[in-house]
């Protein structure tokens, strides 16, 4: 093991920030002259095809992955033969379990490993890859968001369809934006059966 490695993890809800916190870490990096590489995955683009966009419109280059074990492994390969220093992944949710023993050992290798990813699903129940690697992780940023209903700090991204709470039987995959959902707290947060 190198010395120098961590495992960050940045989770909450949509509309928390994660993805504009992801670049600003990144980017801090980058100016402290470091080699830094940002990843999402494929199945991602709602606002670009090759870049990682944040909900208020900061955006940033990316390597482009299936989120597939494939995938994860693209991620080790093009940051260990480019010799990136740190690396952020966007969207971590969306990866297969292996993304997490791929991003353990790229930190124990010495490299400054950022994930993004949500903390629950729309049913509120949690993201299997982001639970994995919040127990793992050396550092946590957790982040709330705003409850569209009453102001109070929101934990949950409520699903809407046609404007109305989705029903617990639907797909826990459908990738949106402000057309889909809604930050809410505990309180407001709906899950009709």
């Amino acid at each position: 093991m190198h010395p120098g490695g961590i495992l960050e993890v940045i989770t909450g809800p949509m509309f928390a920030g994660k993805t504009t916190e992801l670049i600003k870490r990144i980017e801090r990096q980058i100016f402290a002259k470091r080699k830094a590489a940002l990843f999402k995955p494929a199945i991602d683009n709602r606002y670009s095809e090759r870049e990682i966009v944040a909900h208020n419109g900061l955006r940033y280059e990316a390597f482009v992955v299936p989120a597939t074990v494939e995938g994860v492994e693209k991620i080790r390969e093009i940051t260990l033969e480019g010799n990136y220093e740190v690396v952020g992944i966007d969207e971590v949710q969306f990866f297969p379990m292996d993304i997490v023993g791929v991003l353990n050992e790229l930190a124990d290798r010495g490299i400054y490993v950022i994930a993004s990813g949500l903390n629950l699903d729309f049913k509120a129940d949690p993201f299997p890859v982001t639970r994995e690697l919040l127990v793992r992780a050396d550092n946590i940023i957790y982040l709330t968001a705003v409850c569209t209903i009453c102001g109070r700090p929101a934990t949950r991204s409520q699903r809407l369809i046609d404007g109305k709470p989705a029903p617990r039987d639907s797909p826990v995959i459908l990738v949106g934006g402000r057309e889909s959902y809604e930050a809410r707290c505990r309180e407001h947060h709906v899950v009709p059966d």
